[in-house]
């Protein structure tokens, strides 16, 4: 594989203007995520020194950014009463 083609394919994305909810408070900035992982928070517009063409920039104005959330109320019915329910539907 080329690389440059290897480069361009790397998962970079960097998610703008979003209302970043964590910890109890909402901060309005950016979030770079480079292979899976969060590398940087930005608050406020500092990423702006940011080379956007290097990563997929996705707008986030007027929505909401959260951690991960799992739902502790759900009910899997597994094993058993899986005609009711199961991971699938």
């Amino acid at each position: 594989m080329n690389r440059a083609f290897k480069q361009k394919t790397m998962s970079s994305y960097l998610l703008k203007n979003a209302t970043i909810v964590n910890e109890g408070q909402q901060i309005k900035g950016d979030l770079l995520i480079r292979d899976g992982w969060i590398e940087k928070l930005f608050i406020g517009g500092q990423s702006a020194s940011i080379d956007e063409g290097s990563h997929r920039v996705l707008d986030l104005t007027g929505m909401y950014l959260l951690p991960g959330v799992i739902d502790d109320q759900v009910h899997f019915r597994e094993p058993g009463f899986t005609h009711k329910a199961d991971l699938a539907s």
